[in-house]
């Protein structure tokens, strides 16, 4: 991949593209060839820590308890204590609006169990079970983190998309984000290079540009 290639398309799609009234997002596109996608192990499933970040911060949710959920208060938006899962456990639409609104989790790792059996149908699919964590451990590090990232996910299809930054980004950090995705892409697929067919950068209302 050219670096210069992929400065030079970004630049152009930020500064040509058409202003809007908010914030527009830029996307990733990568198109994969060659895979059996039925096969669940060729499927990419990757949280990447972005290393420009993507222009907002994702939002962080926490099971915990005791010293451990006020510890997390600190470092996430939310903090669910496991007196709480009972009432998720009974209000579909609550475990939805929780599932929705937060982009990672982290649970204590005792805990995971009982998250499993509460909340498993509507975190699993979303692809955002918490990560856990030891009992004690900082979670402050491990949130922060996970702030500045994405996930990239290709489910059974050979398209896989990913938040690389905004259009109020500086265009040589996005390419930087850019090529931190495709080489965690790279990495993952079973013939690096040979399964990617394409790749794509977008804004949230423009076309794709080809940069690969």
């Amino acid at each position: 991949m050219a670096e210069d290639n992929v400065l030079e398309e970004i630049n152009k799609i930020i500064k040509e593209g058409k202003k809007r009234r908010y914030k527009q997002s830029v996307e990733l596109i990568i198109n994969l060839r060659n895979i059996d996608m039925k096969n669940p192990s060729n499927r990419i499933d990757q949280t990447i820590a972005l290393p420009e970040g993507k222009g907002k911060e994702s939002k962080i949710a926490v099971f915990a308890s005791g010293e451990a959920a006020l510890k997390a208060e600190e470092a996430a938006e939310k903090v669910i204590r496991p007196e709480e899962l009972k009432d998720y456990a009974k209000d579909k639409h609550k475990s939805k609006q929780l599932a929705n609104e937060y982009d990672f989790f982290l649970a204590e790792a005792p805990l995971m169990p009982t998250i499993g059996k509460t909340l498993g149908k509507v975190l699993g699919p979303r692809g955002k079970m918490p990560r856990p964590v030891p009992p004690g451990a900082d979670l402050k590090p491990v949130a922060d983190q996970l702030k500045k990232s994405i996930r990239l996910r290709s489910h059974s299809t050979l398209t896989c998309h990913a938040l690389v930054g905004n259009e109020e980004m500086k265009p040589e950090a996005i390419s930087k984000n850019v090529e931190a995705v495709i080489k965690r892409a790279e990495d993952n697929l079973p013939q690096g290079k040979a399964n990617i067919a394409s790749v794509f950068v977008k804004t949230t209302m423009g076309s794709p540009v080809r940069i690969l």
